[in-house]
């Protein structure tokens, strides 16, 4: 079979490494793709919001799947208009990816079919937003997001009201994250352990994935400015089997079944951001489509045929599937630009990658990367905020976090920034 995987990110190189492991697959292309993921496929310098011509070059090529990785394809509605053209593909639907494209959206669903989340309100209006929270009183913590799509950093915390009025006046008067601050959600802070929790779905059967858990923060000890993830790993421990039963019947499967009610069928990657209190699990997100980089540490887990999955539960016939996973853990550490998510720099030199490599049950994921053309011709160099999502898999947590830092310590480029407490909660348990 011929894969096309829309996307250039470390979720795209994990899924190309993964699916280019099935014995189905003839030849799996990538738009546009990295330097990672042409060691699995061909890359095709066509960008991932480019639908039209995406759905050009899968009728060219007679693709028989296509599996799209970053959301703003999925909410520009390139399911609908591959399904259209007579072509078969992984994701959900524009309607259906509504339940990450609009935060509001998703919390009015969740409202309105009892799930589990936060308390909330919405303002489309700046001083309407101002005024709700100068009412809250000075003891709250609130956090404001971008309703939009804001590449993971639209969600701020506020510890004072001042903090939440500058939150609004930078999202909804400064426009920080463009269109996607058009509105705001105010909703209040819940405390706890967060963990990502994905399943995959036809619309009627829900199959969980294995639990894991992400570092939204930039820097240890879960501080600084939020990012769009700095290290994931797998197993979560603080989801215990009693734990996922809970998340599937009161969250996950609920969620379709209302996605369905409303005409809105959810095909794909359903992907829950809870947190967790006293054992109770509530909803902070959900995403449309695999984490990254919680997407590396899963599918280095994952032991089975991942194209058999996918074609499953894009044929409607995932009731006939069985996952099985390795009893190893996986633990993935993510290499920043110096500065991210802030400005940083492009262009510098990465090196130590081959080193990195050879290293058993260790896999580095290209996300921000791109090779350099000119006189250096075939140097890897950075091009974005997250550059590479180094995986290593162990006999336990410990383990798994030895033998990553043990690869990102043979990987170098000028700038390079990671945390160093990546599975540091797993351990602690």
């Amino acid at each position: 079979m011929k894969i096309l995987i829309v996307g250039g990110g470390g979720r795209e190189h994990a899924l190309a490494w993964k699916l280019a492991q099935s014995p189905k697959v003839e030849k799996i292309f990538i738009a546009p793709g990295n330097p990672g993921t042409a060691l699995h496929g061909e890359n095709v310098p066509i960008k991932a919001d480019d639908i039209e011509g995406l759905k050009e070059f899968a009728l060219k090529e007679k693709i028989d799947l296509t599996v799209v990785g970053p959301e703003l394809a999925l909410t520009l509605g390139i399911t609908d208009e591959f399904e259209a053209a007579g072509l078969k593909v992984f994701g959900p639907s524009k309607r259906a990816a509504e339940l990450e494209g609009s935060k509001g959206f998703c919390k009015d669903l969740m409202a309105r079919h009892n799930i589990p989340t936060a308390g909330y309100k919405k303002f489309s209006e700046p001083d309407e937003a101002r005024a709700y929270v100068k009412g809250l009183g000075a003891d709250r913590t609130v956090v404001v997001k971008a309703n939009g799509l804001a590449a993971g950093k639209g969600v701020i915390i506020c510890q004072t009201p001042d903090e939440a009025l500058s939150a609004v006046d930078l999202i909804m008067k400064e426009r920080a994250f463009g269109k996607a601050g058009e509105t705001v959600v105010v909703e209040e802070f819940l405390e706890g352990e967060e963990a990502s929790f994905l399943a995959v779905t036809d619309g009627r059967t829900v199959l969980p994935l294995a639990p894991s858990q992400d570092h939204k923060a930039a820097c240890d000890g879960d501080e600084g400015p939020n990012t769009g993830g700095m290290g994931a790993y797998s197993p979560a421990p603080v989801v215990t089997p009693e734990l996922e039963e809970e998340i599937m019947a009161t969250i996950m499967v609920p969620t379709v079944r209302a996605m369905e009610a409303e005409g809105r069928l959810y095909k794909g990657i359903l992907y829950a951001g809870i947190m967790i209190k006293d054992g109770r699990p509530k909803v902070l997100e959900f995403n449309c489509r695999f984490g990254d980089p919680e997407a590396q540490p899963i599918l280095m887990r994952l032991t089975g045929d991942l194209l058999e999955l996918l074609l499953a539960a894009s044929e409607g016939r995932l009731e006939a599937v069985e996952l099985s996973w390795d009893e190893r853990a996986a633990v993935c550490v993510v290499m920043a630009s110096e500065g991210y998510p802030g400005e940083y720099e492009k262009g510098r030199v990465i090196t130590g990658l081959d080193e990195a490599a050879k290293m058993e049950d260790v896999v580095v994921f290209h996300a921000g990367t791109s090779e350099q053309s000119g006189e250096e011709d075939g140097r890897i160099v950075t091009s974005g905020g997250r550059v590479l999502g180094v995986t290593g898999l162990g006999s336990g947590i410990k383990e798994a976090i030895e033998k990553s830092y043990g690869a990102v310590k043979k990987i170098r480029w000028q700038g390079a920034y990671y945390r160093r407490d990546i599975g540091a909660k797993a351990l602690n348990k």
